[in-house]
């Protein structure tokens, strides 16, 4: 049998599958969470805790994924990240113990750590060996996945479905999909340019740091992951305490955020092969730039109240594209392996994610939460700063074979 090529509409397919299953799979816990507290009888503080698990393996499981996927290939690291987290997700709603729970959260942080960088180092290949743009497209398929994981695992709660049967339905349904993807994903690839220093010291170390573009392109995925871990925690409070919006219609904000970020990444392919990453860099940190100074400066009126949830729109609109636009740059640049360079952007960008939040409140506490989100507009500011340095990658890229 033929290895899949990266050229092929099936391999393509087979990524898109990748990114939908780990969407999907991660967004399915959401709805657990209340579950899990009541049966494990704990506070919310305790729960916090447990939670730190999670991004204790994801960000413990990233470094080790890059090397392994350069002595192995990234197929059997996205079907083993897939299948620990399907496997872990009944064990979610399930495990009664404190022990129990923190090791179920514990393997499935490990198992979405290893997925996300498989996959994402797949996708590098993927859009190296075609004509035209696709990691927003593969991304824009991750936030599908969350919107179907959450809201159907929320429809089968509320139809009073047990947790554990709804759990083992849906790990089910990741099983399909990487069982669709698995004959599709690419095999080992021979090593290329980059690869030859990283063979020519024998076996890759399990953690480089990030280096030069490298380190550049991780703070700006670290500030982005960072601006939607913040409107996600944050938004519905800086609404109803600052803006005067009623608490039952603040919800609506991160909604309409998501909603323009995945419409934003489903077209942004076609978005970035019109305008270059540059532009994309440059004109999508200016617009969430802008939304964010909706957030802030919006009155507290009917229209500002309009204008506050048009902020979200625009944040959404505005980073959809950074995020894939910085992976591609990562995998074009020349400076570090790309599997390596892949992994260790992911684990900064994750770092703002999970502990993003967290300083957010404790800013919030300090200086109140405007304070916290004038602070967040100002380093969004380096993404436009740092358009031209980003879109720089794009000249090597095209003089490579």
């Amino acid at each position: 049998m033929t290895a899949p090529s990266a050229n092929r509409p099936a391999t393509r397919l087979a990524t898109r599958l990748a990114f939908l299953a780990a969407g999907f799979s991660m967004s399915c816990w959401a709805p657990l969470v209340p579950y899990a507290r009541a049966r494990l009888g704990v506070d919310d503080a305790t729960l916090g805790l447990l939670l730190l698990c999670l991004g204790i393996g994801s960000v413990a499981a990233m470094p080790a994924t890059a090397p392994l996927s350069g002595r192995h290939g990234t197929r059997p690291l996205i079907l083993a990240g897939g299948l620990g987290m399907a496997l872990a997700l009944p064990a979610l709603a399930t495990v009664g113990s404190l022990a129990g729970m923190a090791v179920a959260l514990l393997v499935f942080g490990a198992s979405l750590g290893t997925l996300d960088v498989a996959m994402n180092v797949h996708a590098v290949e993927v859009e190296s060996d075609s004509d035209r743009p696709l990691m927003s497209g593969f991304h824009g398929l991750f936030s599908v996945g969350g919107f179907c994981g959450s809201g159907g695992m929320t429809l089968l709660l509320a139809a009073s479905m047990a947790p554990w049967v709804a759990a083992n339905l849906s790990a089910a349904l990741v099983l399909v999909m990487l069982a669709l993807a698995a004959p599709r994903l690419l095999r080992k690839r021979p090593a290329g340019p980059q690869a030859a220093g990283q063979a020519a010291g024998g076996r890759a170390p399990l953690f480089v740091v990030p280096q030069g573009i490298v380190l550049l392109l991780g703070v700006l995925a670290l500030i982005t992951f960072l601006t939607e871990g913040a409107l996600l925690d944050w938004g519905a409070l800086l609404l109803t305490d600052h803006r005067g919006v009623p608490p039952t219609q603040a919800g609506l904000g991160y909604t309409l955020f998501s909603l323009s970020m995945t419409a934003g990444r489903l077209t942004g392919d076609r978005v970035v092969a019109a305008l270059g990453s540059r532009r994309v860099m440059l004109w999508g940190g200016t617009a969430a730039i802008a939304g964010l100074a909706l957030l802030l400066l919006a009155p507290q009126t009917p229209l500002g109240t309009v204008l506050a949830f048009a902020g979200f729109l625009l944040v959404g609109a505005g980073a959809a594209n950074l995020v894939p636009v910085l992976f591609s740059a990562t995998g074009r640049q020349q400076v570090m392996p790309s599997a390596l360079a892949v992994a260790g952007m992911t684990a900064i960008g994750y770092a703002g994610m999970l502990g993003g939040p967290a300083l957010i409140g404790f800013i919030a506490r300090g200086w109140g939460l405007p304070a916290a989100f004038a602070l967040l507009t100002t380093l969004m500011l380096l993404v436009p700063l740092s358009a031209s340095r980003v879109g720089r990658i794009d000249a090597p890229a095209n003089d490579s074979p």
